[in-house]
């Protein structure tokens, strides 16, 4: 059985929804350990003072915030627990919005929200209430010692809750943004256009899998077996286009083939594809 990482209330008005939050996805990789290449033993980390030349206990340990070149001020963990967030079971709304005005850019980590037995009718209701309206909410909750702005939104059956990154979090890069006056010719856009739609379906996320993790996992089972490796194939290399117009008719042409005749000559298939895209984002 999952593991909560938070129990609390949901409030809005006088209305209090007692619910638990649960991690909706995690991050899965491949691990490896450092080894030594000599014998095959694990390292052991160890910290070292270079001015002392010594091993550093973990005891012996401060944290320092540099504010000039190698001039730190130091706190303690005492002085910094005195400034986390208190522990808080009440996450209250303060807004609702329109899902489409918050970017996903902002968005952190996911969660689902369970409704607690006694609170399941004014789950719903919530729930109900925000899918008819089209609407997501805006809160703050203490977690970890800190404190977050959440948006609630409905999905599938329930809520589900995205920690969002403040304003400040969001980093401004000066190179991005400078392509936008760029004159295109019609015809380019056109093809583009023409490619993207032949492109265009549902998103089905089961269809995507982590083939680098399968790839790992494979070549470690094959060296554990002792079986000889193949070498793989060359990485296509790539240039940058020197003819636009010329590379979009390729493009076609080549999805046209991979496709098959149906869609040479016709829109309808792309047309259906375009409207169970609509139609699924609509749902979602």
């Amino acid at each position: 059985m999952a593991s909560s990482v938070w129990k609390g209330y949901i409030s809005f008005g006088l209305v209090s929804v007692p619910v638990r939050l649960f991690a909706a996805a995690r991050e899965s990789h491949v691990s490896f350990n450092q080894l030594h290449s000599k014998c095959g033993s694990r390292i052991k980390q160890q910290t070292v003072c270079p001015i002392c030349d010594e091993k550093v206990e973990r005891s012996e340990l401060s944290k320092g915030f540099e504010v000039d070149k190698d001039v730190y001020v130091t706190v303690t963990s005492e002085e910094l627990k005195g400034l986390e967030a208190a522990s808080s079971e009440v996450m209250a709304i303060e807004q609702f919005v329109s899902l489409d005005e918050v970017d996903p850019l902002y968005f952190q980590t996911s969660y689902y929200s369970v409704a607690e037995e006694p609170g399941r009718k004014a789950y719903t209701l919530l729930f109900q209430s925000m899918k008819k309206l089209n609407l997501a909410a805006i809160a703050k909750v203490s977690m970890h010692g800190r404190e977050q702005v959440v948006i609630i939104r409905p999905y599938d059956k329930g809520l589900v809750l995205h920690t969002l990154y403040y304003a400040s979090e969001v980093r401004e890069i000066s190179e991005y943004g400078h392509d936008t006056d760029v004159t295109m010719l019609p015809q380019e856009t056109a093809l583009a256009e023409q490619f993207i739609q032949q492109l265009t379906l549902p998103f089905n996320p089961e269809q995507y899998r982590d083939t680098y993790r399968e790839q790992v996992m494979q070549l470690i089972e094959k060296k554990r077996e002792g079986l000889t490796l193949v070498a793989p194939d060359a990485k296509r290399k790539l240039a940058p286009v020197v003819d636009l117009m010329d590379a979009l008719k390729k493009s076609l042409a080549e999805k046209k083939v991979a496709a098959g005749p149906e869609l040479v000559g016709s829109k309808k298939p792309v047309q259906r594809s375009v409207a169970a895209a609509a139609k699924s984002r609509k749902s979602g």
